[in-house]
Order: structure tokens, then sequence, then C-alpha cells
């Protein structure tokens, strides 16, 4: 059987289905074709690429028109710039719920752009482009959520305007269509000043005639800042930085100090005072003294408008009703410096302004009588001191005196403090020796009585041991009168039996040179030589037999 499908056919037929097969794998192939660069096309031209840290700007090119008053489209159903934008990733298809479906050159266009990225040391401000404009006299903006927007996303703009709230450093996507951004710089108050805060948004004050506003409203604030790093738009609060530290400055330098006195004479005079203002109505004295040409510093407004138009009334006005001898005089010259401190401090306290020193350094008196009235014053002063010194005299010679009252009552305390001391411990050894003598008549009794049961013991134990002995002594002596009787009452033949008795238990044989050993004497001292062994074999004892061996053994040798 043929492989050929078309083998049947005639050879036209043949022909044709062929010619239509091979064109229906053209078409194929051609699909493919067709279909891998449409893919390409679409990948390569309907894709968005939004690498880190960009955005893409989408601008609708088909859709409705926008009026002549919308800045962007209000819609993606709209033509124009877009509010929305893509953030990181790869899109290829719409992720809005309105507008073209693809994201294709025909109906999009975009722009991909870097975030916007606030460096450190810096702040941004916002103003919005687009939304309703602000009323009459208004100029802040707002935004939707108040820039709570999830991630580094701002919302969208609702009002025309500077936006209140400043941004961090950071990293923020803002669409360029929608908001332009200014970068400022936080304030930082130093140690030692306080910041005065003026809101120049917000509500007028409730009484505008007054110097300070309350808060959140237009104008000057009562509370300042201390130091630190403050974070604020400049278009809705100035912060002025006010020192308060201590100031210093001397009244004559370059300033013409001086008064006439009550008689005519001019007196001239320098001093220096230090003062600052009080950080508590800060706000109060920079309303007050700060000029725009010295920008925030108000030293040289205070000096110029409070401290020495004070001074100078003062040292007028009290220096006059004194006459130019009397700024010679010590005593008058220290009145003059109390009174112009004290002066000063509350001449300067309801202003603000504390008055921390204010010191007289030199009083210049008149030349014509200043001579003459010197001497009369060193007179007097040396008068003072010979004063001085016999009251010194007559103080030291007091204090000798209740110095040496002193030093004779300590020393009476002493000795008494000595003799209570030596009566106190004489009784406490008394008393011990007491105790000690007590106890030991107690320790002597307790020995007397068991002396006296010890004696009592021992002359019972001796009386027994006598009666004990009595009785042996009888019994002995019993005994020794029954032996004796049974050798007829001879009581040295008795004897001699005891001794043979006594030697016979620990000899059995004794060894003599010749018949006349010393040992043999023994026997002789108690009976003759001829009648010692006799007796002995009379009595028929063992010891008997122990001297005949003895007297045997002598014999043979």
């Amino acid at each position: 059987m043929s492989d050929d499908p078309f083998s049947n056919l005639s050879r036209p037929e043949k022909k044709r289905r062929r010619q239509e097969k091979t064109r229906q794998g053209s078409r194929t192939v051609l699909a493919v074709f067709g279909v891998v660069v449409l893919g390409m096309a679409i990948y390569h031209n309907c894709r968005i690429d939004v690498g880190t840290g960009e955005m893409a700007i989408l601008t609708v090119k088909t859709g409705l028109d926008i009026t002549n008053g919308d800045e962007v489209a209000p819609s993606l159903n709209h033509k124009g710039s877009q509010a929305v934008f893509l953030m990181e990733g790869r899109y290829f298809m719409n992720p809005f719920d309105e507008g073209p479906r693809f994201f294709n050159p025909y109906d999009w266009d975009w722009d991909v752009i870097p975030q916007t990225t606030i460096p450190e040391g810096k702040l941004g401000i916002l103003i919005s482009l687009v939304g309703e404009d602000p009323g009459y006299g208004e100029f802040l903006g707002a935004i939707e959520k108040e820039g709570k927007a999830s991630g580094n996303q701002i919302g969208n703009p609702v009002r025309k305007g500077i936006i209140p709230n400043v941004l961090i450093p950071g990293r923020y996507a803002i669409n360029p269509n929608l908001f332009h951004l200014e970068m400022g710089e936080p304030v930082t108050i130093e140690a030692g000043y306080r910041g005065v805060v003026t809101n120049l948004a917000g509500k007028l004050p409730a009484k505008p005639n007054e110097l300070l506003v309350e808060p959140g409203e237009r104008g000057v604030q009562r509370e300042t800042l201390k130091e630190g790093t403050q974070q604020v738009n400049p278009y809705v609060q100035r912060i002025s930085k006010v020192d308060c530290r201590s100031q210093r400055f001397n009244l004559a330098e370059n300033k013409d100090m001086g008064f006439p006195s009550k008689d005519g004479f001019w007196v001239s005079l320098d001093g220096r005072i230090q003062f600052r203002v009080n950080p508590e109505k800060a706000a109060e004295v920079y309303v007050i003294y700060n000029e725009d040409e010295n920008g925030d510093a108000i030293d040289e407004e205070i000096i110029r408008k409070v401290i020495m138009p004070n001074a100078r009334s003062f040292c007028r006005l009290a220096g006059s009703a004194k006459l130019g001898k009397d700024f010679i005089e010590g005593e008058t010259r220290m009145e003059f410096e109390l009174s112009f401190q004290t002066e000063m401090r509350e001449a300067c306290e309801p202003l603000g302004i504390e008055i921390q020193e204010a010191l007289i350094t030199r009083i210049n008196p008149p030349e014509q009588i200043a001579e003459p009235i010197q001497q009369r014053e060193n007179s007097r002063l040396e008068e003072q001191k010979y004063q001085s010194q016999i009251t010194q005299q007559e103080a030291e010679r007091n204090l000798a005196i209740s110095m040496a009252k002193a030093i004779q009552a300590k020393e009476l305390v002493e000795i008494e403090q000595e003799i209570i001391k030596f009566v106190t411990e004489a009784e406490r050894e008394q008393e011990i020796a007491k105790t000690k003598a007590e106890e030991k008549l107690a320790v002597a009794t307790l020995k007397l009585e068991a002396a006296q049961d010890e004696a009592a013991a021992i002359t019972a134990r001796g009386r027994a041991t006598a009666d004990v002995i009595g009785y042996e002594n009888k019994a002995d002596a019993a005994g020794w009168k029954r032996a004796v009787e049974a050798f007829d009452g001879n009581g040295d033949e008795y004897a001699q039996f005891v001794l043979y008795q006594k030697i016979a238990s620990a000899y059995r044989r004794i060894m003599v040179n010749t018949a006349d050993s010393p040992i043999m004497r023994i026997f002789e001292s108690v009976s003759g030589e001829s009648s010692v062994v006799p007796a002995v074999q009379q009595a028929g004892s063992p010891v008997a037999d122990s001297i005949k061996s003895v007297s045997t053994s002598v014999g043979s040798d």
C-alpha cells in the first residue's frame, strides 16, 4: 500500500490538494511568526519598567477632553497628564480601575523619572499646584489625609497653596504635575537662646491690639521654644532667636555719662552693667525692641532704649541732689552705687530685662574742689582708721579675756571629769573586789564543807580498814595458833616449817660448792646443824623431802 494520501485521486486533483496543503503550512508559519513578532512588539513597546527609586508619570492620549480649568486630567478616562503614577515594578496592564486596559503606545505615554530625595540637614516644602483655590487672605494648601499616605507616597492635593507640614530627610514619590518642591533648612536654637514663634498663617487674633496672640492665631506667640532643632515651614511659621545670655557693657564707652551737681559742678562717671533678657518674657521683649535692620539681634536696642535712658535718668536725678564734695567722700559714693543698682533693677525688671550687676567703677569729682576735699577726706579716713584700730585692740583684749575664761572653764571641766572618772573607776574596782571576795568566800565555804565531808569519809574508811585489818589479824593469829598447836605448842618448830615451806616452793635443788656454804648458815640461824633435817623429816611434809635432797647433795660433794 502507498503512503501517499492522494494516491487514489486524479493527477489534477492531487496537484491541487498538495498546493492547498503547502499554502496552509505557509499560513501557519506566518501566523506563528506574526504572534512572535507581535509578542516581541508588545513586550518592548507596551512594557513599563520602573526601577528602584524611580516613578512613572502617566499621560493618556485618548479619551475625554479636559476643561480649561483643569491642570491635570480628572480621571484616566480623560486625555492629558494624570495625577496617579506607577511605583517600582514592571507593568503591562493598567493596575487602576479606569482608563485603557493595556499600556500601548496608542493610548498611553509615560515618563520614568527618579523619585525626590531630601538630604540630611534639609527639609522639604510642598506647594500644591492643583485643587481648589484658597480663600481670600489664605495661602495654605491641603492634601488628602494630610500627608499620611502609605509608604513614601504623598496624598493627592485638594486645595492649592503651601502645604503646612514639611518633609523630613528621606525619599518621596512626588508627582511634579501636582506639587512643586522647595528645599529648606531646619532652625537650630542654640543653648542660651529662646525661639520666638510668629505664625504667618492661621486665623486672625481675637484681640488685634495686643502684642502677643493666643496659640493658633496669626502673630507672635506667647510661648517660646527652648534650645534644639525645629523643623518648621518658613512660610507658615517664623522663628526668631533671642539671646538670653548675660551681656556686659560700660556706661562711658563712646558715651558721655555725667551730670551737674547741686552746687553746679560737672561730675562724670563710668560704670559696668551686666544684664540679660528674661527667658519668660523673651517674646514680649522681641516684639517691643526688635528693629528690622538688625535682624533678630536686640542687644543694641535694649542698651539704647532701656539701659542708657534709665542710667542717665537715675544719675541726673540722684546726682543733682548732692553737692560735688559728696562724691569724694566714701560713704556718699557707696550709697550712690547701691542706689544705682537697686533703681536699675526696679526700672528694667518690668520691661523683661534682668539687671544682674550694676556697678559704678569710677566717679570724677570737680577738679576745683577735689584736692582740699580729698585732703579732708583723707584726714577723716585716717581718724576712722585710728578709731578702728582702737576698737580692734579693745576687741582683741576682750577676746583674750574671753578666751582665757573659756580655757579656765575648759580646764575646770576637764578636772571635774577626771575626778568623776577616778571616783567612778575606784567604785567600780571596789565593787569588783567585793564581788571577787564574795565569790572566794563562797568557794572557800564550799571547799570547807567538801573537806569536812571528805574527812568524815576518810575517817570512816580508816575505821573500816582498821576493823578489817584487826579481823584479818585475829584470823591469822587464830590460824597460827592452830598451826603451833600442831607442833605441840612449839613456836620455833612452826617457824622452821614456814621457812622450809617458803624455800621449798622456789628451789628444787640447791647447788653449793662445800658443805659449809654460806647458804647453809641460814638454817643454822633457825636451829642447830644436826637438828634441821631431822626436824623437817619428822614433820612429814613435802618440804622435808626437799631439804633431804639438798642435804644429800651437799654430803656427796
